[in-house]
Parts: C-alpha cells; sequence; structure tokens
C-alpha cells in the first residue's frame, strides 16, 4: 500500500481549527476527533466497506492509497485517494474528505453549545468493474463506555449516561446497557421514511455528544448493532446508488458538542433546517391558506364507505369471505357525525377512507366516481354538508403511489421501471395485484381527479395522499420520465403544493424532513412501539425528536387507546396513549377505524371505552392542542432512567409532566 504526503508516525492531523482536530491513521483508516473537552474515534473493528452483491470490499483492497492535507477559504481537512483495486489499475476508484469548517458557526443562533462541525464526504471517481451496492463510510464511533469497558453496568440516569438517539418514528433513545437487542430499523433505517423521519442520529457520553446529519439524505440510512444488554452501540451511515450508480457526492456534517443532551442535538438539527428552507411553520402556512387554524384542537375521527378485498390480496379471507366486501352509507356516516356533534364535540375533522366506486386501496389512481351503492355522488356530497352544517372539516383518502393493475388508464410505460428493466410487484393491500406509479405522473391524476370531485360540488377541506411520508422515495429508469429518488421527493410535494393552491389541506400518512414545507397535517406520527403488537420488546426509550424540532409546523393526531398486555417479565401491563398526546401536545383520535386488522397500530381490544368517556378525553387533549398546536416544545426530560415519567416544556411556558406507571398527568402554565 502506497501512502504518499507520509510524517513521521502514520497518523496524518489536521487541526487545531475552530477548536477541533482531526487525525487519521494511515493504517486503520480510524479517524479521531478532538475537541477541547472530548475525543471521538471510529470503531476499530467497524472496517469502512463498498458493499457488492458478491461480497465486503474493505477500503484496504485498494491497492493504491494516498493521503493528503487540504485547505480552501472555509475550512482545512485530508483528502484520501482509492485506487488499484486488487492491483486494476483502471478499476473502481473513489476519494474521501474529512474536514473541519472554519466558517464562523454561530453556537448561540442554533441555541445549542456547539464545540465544531467536522464534513465527511465520499466522492465517486471511476464506477468500472464494480456492481456496488452500499457504501459504509465514516466507520461508526466507538461507543463503549468506562464503566462498561470494566465490567460495571452503568446505573446512571440516561441524560448523564451513554445513549444513542435514532429517528425512528417519532424518536427513540438507546441507553448503552439496553436490554434489547436493536440489529434492524423500519425500511432498513432509510433516511426520509418512517424508519428515518428526520436523516440524523447521535449519541452522547457523560454530556459529551455529537449529531451525524445526512445533507445528501435521498440514497442513505443508518444502520445500527446493539446487542442484547449491551455493552456499547454502533451506529454509522450507509449509501446506496442511485439509479445503479453512486454517480454523486455523498456528504454528512458531525456537529460535537461539549454539554448537551438530546434537546441540543434537536436544537442543532432545528437550526440546520431553518438554514435549508425545509423549516416551515404552521403560522406560515396559516398565511398561505388560513383555513390551517381550523386544525388546531380538532378531534380526529378515521372512518371508511366501502371495503372490496381482491381474491389474490395477502389481506383476502378465505375463511371468512363474506369479510372481504362490505358497505356503510354515507348517510349513516352523516348520523355518526350529528351523533357526535350532540356529545358536545365543537372542532372535528373528518377522514374518509373507502369513499370511491372501487372500495378502499382499489384501482388508483383511477379512484372515481363515489360509490354508487353507498348513495353515489349525491350522497358523498350530503356527508360532506353534514360535516359542515355541524362546523367540521372534511377529507378525504387518496392514493398516488400505488398503481394497480387492473386500473383502466393502467399502463406499465407509465409505471416505475428499475436499473435492470423489471417493474415491482405485489398484492399486498386490498386491491390485489399492483406495482407503482411513477411520481413524475402523480400530480397530473391529482389534479384530473380533484377537478372531477369538485366538480360535483363536494367542499373539502383536507386530502390525504397516501404512504407519500411514509415509504421511500421511488426511482424510475424509463428514459421517457426518468427520476431520482431525490426528484420524486420533489414531485410528491408538487402534489401537496397543489392542494394547498386550492385551499385543501395537503396529509399524508406519517411525517417525513422532506414535506416540512407544505405539510399542513398527517394521520399520526408515533412512536415506533404504538406500530407494534402490544407487550413486543422495545427498541429503546420513546423520545420526541421530531416534535422538539418541527412541532409547530404540522399537526399530529395522536393514538389514545388504552394498551393492556402482559409484559416480558409476565406482570400484566396497562399503558394509556393519552399520555403521550398530551406529553407532545398533538390532537386526539375520537374514532381510529384501521381499514386493516392488526395492521398500523390497529390493534383489536385495546382497553375500549364508551363514548363519553372518550368524548371527555378528546376534550382534554383537544384544549392542550388548541392552545399550543403552533408553539414550539423546546425541551423534553426524562423524570427516571426507564422513561416511565417525562415532562415537555412549550415555549410559552406550559409544561406537561405524565407518569406512565400511574397513568397521571399534569399541565401548568408559568
Amino acid at each position: 500500500m502506497m501512502k504518499e504526503n507520509k510524517t513521521d508516525s502514520t497518523l496524518l492531523t489536521v487541526g487545531p481549527v475552530s477548536g477541533l482536530t482531526v487525525s487519521l491513521c494511515e493504517e486503520t483508516l480510524q479517524f479521531t476527533i478532538r475537541t477541547e473537552a472530548s475525543e471521538w474515534k471510529t470503531e476499530p473493528s467497524v472496517r469502512p466497506v463498498v458493499v457488492t452483491e458478491k461480497e465486503e470490499l474493505d477500503f484496504s483492497r485498494w491497492q493504491r492509497i494516498t493521503h493528503e492535507q487540504v485547505e480552501t477559504g472555509y475550512g482545512r481537512g485530508i483528502l484520501s485517494s482509492y485506487r488499484a483495486l486488487d492491483g486494476k489499475e483502471d478499476g473502481y476508484a473513489f476519494d474521501t474528505l474529512c474536514w473541519i469548517e472554519e466558517t464562523g458557526e454561530e453556537p448561540e443562533e442554533s441555541g445549542a453549545g456547539l464545540a465544531g462541525k467536522v464534513h465527511f464526504e465520499w466522492i465517486p471517481i471511476c464506477e468500472n468493474g464494480l456492481c456496488v451496492k452500499e457504501v459504509r463510510w465514516p466507520a461508526p464511533m466507538a461507543f463503549l463506555s468506562e464503566a462498561d469497558e470494566e465490567g460495571a453496568a452503568s446505573e446512571a440516569h440516561p441524560f448523564s449516561g451513554w445513549y444513542t438517539l435514532i429517528n425512528e418514528g417519532q424518536g427513540l433513545l438507546i441507553p448503552n446497557d439496553w436490554e434489547t437487542a436493536v440489529n434492524r430499523l423500519t425500511f432498513r433505517g432509510q433516511f426520509l421514511t418512517a424508519g428515518g423521519y428526520m436523516p440524523w442520529f447521535g449519541q452522547v457520553k457523560e454530556r459529551k455528544g455529537y449529531i451525524a446529519i445526512a445533507d445528501t439524505p435521498w440514497n442513505a440510512g443508518a444502520y445500527v448493532d446493539h446487542p442484547a444488554g449491551g455493552p456499547y452501540t454502533n451506529i454509522g451511515i450507509w449509501w446506496e446508488p442511485s439509479l445503479g450508480r453512486m454517480d454523486y457526492r455523498r456528504s454528512a456534517t458531525y456537529a460535537f458538542l461539549d454539554d448537551c443532551d438530546h434537546n441540543d442535538l434537536c436544537k442543532i438539527y432545528r437550526f440546520y433546517a431553518k438554514q435549508t428552507g425545509k423549516l416551515v411553520t404552521l403560522k406560515e402556512k396559516a398565511a398561505r391558506v388560513p383555513s390551517v387554524e381550523r386544525l388546531y384542537g380538532c378531534a380526529f375521527v378515521h372512518c371508511g364507505i366501502k371495503t372490496n378485498v381482491h381474491p389474490l390480496s395477502d389481506f383476502y379471507d378465505k375463511e371468512q369471505p363474506e369479510k372481504n366486501n362490505h358497505v356503510t352509507p354515507f348517510a349513516k356516516r352523516a348520523h355518526l357525525i350529528r351523533d357526535i356533534k350532540k356529545r358536545g364535540v365543537e372542532k372535528l375533522y373528518l377522514h374518509l377512507d373507502g369513499w370511491a366506486e372501487p372500495g378502499y386501496d382499489n384501482k388508483h389512481p383511477d379512484y372515481l366516481p363515489a360509490c354508487e351503492e353507498a348513495g353515489g355522488w349525491e350522497g358523498m356530497k350530503q356527508l360532506a354538508d353534514t360535516v359542515h352544517d355541524c362546523g367540521y372539516l372534511f377529507g378525504i383518502h387518496d392514493q398516488y403511489r400505488d398503481y394497480y393493475l387492473n386500473a383502466e388508464s393502467f399502463d406499465e410505460k407509465e409505471a416505475v421501471r428499475l436499473p435492470d428493466g423489471t417493474m415491482p410487484q405485489h398484492s399486498r393491500w386490498a386491491g390485489g395485484p399492483q406495482t407503482y406509479l411513477c411520481a413524475t405522473r402523480a400530480p397530473y391524476y391529482v389534479k384530473r381527479n380533484f377537478h372531477e370531485i369538485l366538480s360535483h360540488g363536494i367542499g373539502m377541506d383536507g386530502a390525504y395522499l397516501d404512504v407519500f411520508t411514509c415509504n421511500e422515495g421511488d426511482e424510475c429508469d424509463n428514459p421517457h420520465h426518468r427520476m431520482s429518488r431525490r426528484e420524486c421527493y420533489e414531485y410528491r410535494k408538487q402534489c401537496f403544493d397543489w392542494l394547498l393552491s386550492k385551499g385543501i389541506l395537503p396529509s399524508s400518512e406519517e411525517v417525513s424532513d422532506w414535506s416540512m414545507q407544505s405539510l399542513v397535517f398527517c394521520h399520526y406520527a408515533p412512536y415506533h412501539f404504538m406500530l407494534q403488537a402490544p407487550g413486543t420488546p422495545r427498541n429503546g426509550i420513546a423520545v420526541p425528536l421530531f416534535n422538539l424540532v418541527y412541532h409547530d409546523c404540522v399537526v399530529e393526531p395522536w393514538m389514545m387507546d388504552i394498551l393492556e398486555y402482559e409484559g416480558h417479565d409476565g406482570k400484566q401491563c396497562r399503558e394509556d396513549l393519552m399520555l403521550y398526546a398530551l406529553l407532545n401536545a398533538g390532537a386526539p383520535y375520537l374514532i381510529r377505524d384501521g381499514a386493516y386488522e392488526n395492521t398500523d397500530g390497529s390493534f383489536a381490544g385495546c382497553g375500549e371505552l364508551g363514548p363519553e368517556e372518550t368524548a371527555e378525553r378528546c376534550r382534554v387533549v383537544s384544549e392542550l392542542h388548541e392552545r399550543l398546536a403552533d408553539c414550539p416544545m423546546v425541551r423534553h426530560e426524562l423524570l427516571d432512567a426507564d422513561g416511565k415519567r417525562q415532562r415537555t416544556v412549550f415555549a410559552d411556558g406550559t409544561t406537561v409532566t405524565i407518569d406512565l406507571e400511574s397513568g397521571s398527568y399534569q399541565i401548568e402554565k408559568n
């Protein structure tokens, strides 16, 4: 292995720059970052690799490796070049660049004690000879506490000990000694999906920490390795190809802090979101469409009209075929709305599933007309009118990703085409065989369908475009509508923006960093455990990382179930999800009638309550949400080591304290 610009030792050092020093061991490729008060090293046992379908290629497989110091007008760093894979001079080649930023970041503006920033860039140079599946670089930071190295289990409070922060769902905190193994995340930990609402992760050791932000998150994610009981947690970034190639620079920013907890890391990211234009508040959205404010304090009702399960669907019930097809008239839903009004519910949003003739999750994007058997367009209009007469808001479920093979306008030329020429297919949902519609086409179908709905006099206050903010962006290699994943997110956002232009508030399944400029509300933004069967061992302590960044940017309805289950120790457990709704100052679900049993958090037998008690619980949550919907969440505290007692603080001085053990809560306004 050749090494150019070599010093007397194999350690190449840059700095101090802006209080940071970066060193690279030329033999092991291990980085060391030193701040004024802490030291961080990449984990020596986890090597940086290029992954192909056949093998993992350690960076040391490249036989001509050079390192040199570089300096620009804004920073200094180490440029490494990797050439001659297995001795082949014309083979796969890439560079890496690790550099310290010296542009004068404003720690006061970010609201956290920033020690400095280090940027890691992976740069493709020549892509001959390899079909790359994934690149894992930089390696995870070594994260084994001194107490664990000595063989003693740490009993420290999570905020003063060692823990890892992951944006799976609303947020996850994994203490280093957490008893449950964590080695798989939703969507492989892919950023901008339910497995990574925001494209960052972080670690804190004795109040010294870092946040790793993927600046190019569209083809990236986090991988994690935490054994049961610890004693360590390794977490790093993976980068995948776009349309079969690694043909653009992949970049991550690591910001280091010498006195912090998870609140400070969220402050760093909120500042980053402001700088990059992602953070658009509800107040700003309300200035564009005033009806945004009508959502504040709403209770949410989620119910449907028509179910029609295709015999080839994974959800088709062969044993009880009568369950596969049924219709609820629009008039019956109107009766439900009037009944809710009589119970004294003042503000409400109706989310209507399965309103069209094909039935729920069928024949998209050709999802018209309104269900004839349920009353047709006239019946649907009467339901919308009833909702409005009660002073409530009305919205519908719709879908512009799932592309059903039995849709009238289906044309495989309009579908997503993978780089290998195939078209992805499955039959999971009610409509049976499907692929994915190329998102370049989605805005046209949105305009076509909504113009038709509006032409029947149906007043819509909101519309839910399914899966856009939950599932990964698609890529399409059809030359007539070639689309990268980054472009896919832009086309999805175009759909939201078109709705806003018509005064229709856009919603989607969950929340995602890319959508915060346009998304007004969502179906939910839950903690990951809420989507698992009650009693499933949890991957960590649920913490509201997303809301610490974006609470005042989006309206989130919350589940209100009471979970009753047997814990891993055999004890009976009772957990009231209403407490999490209060902790997050979210909106309540008055009725959440999921389309699929035991899916997406809709589990049977979750502490069902009577209508009066349910309405009263929703009133409490709605009142808090109405006051705090557009107010930033500025702090979250764990008041004990296992997360049973928690507190949030909002910018207006309101504090919410919950006790999951006793089922109690306290709301105070300073």
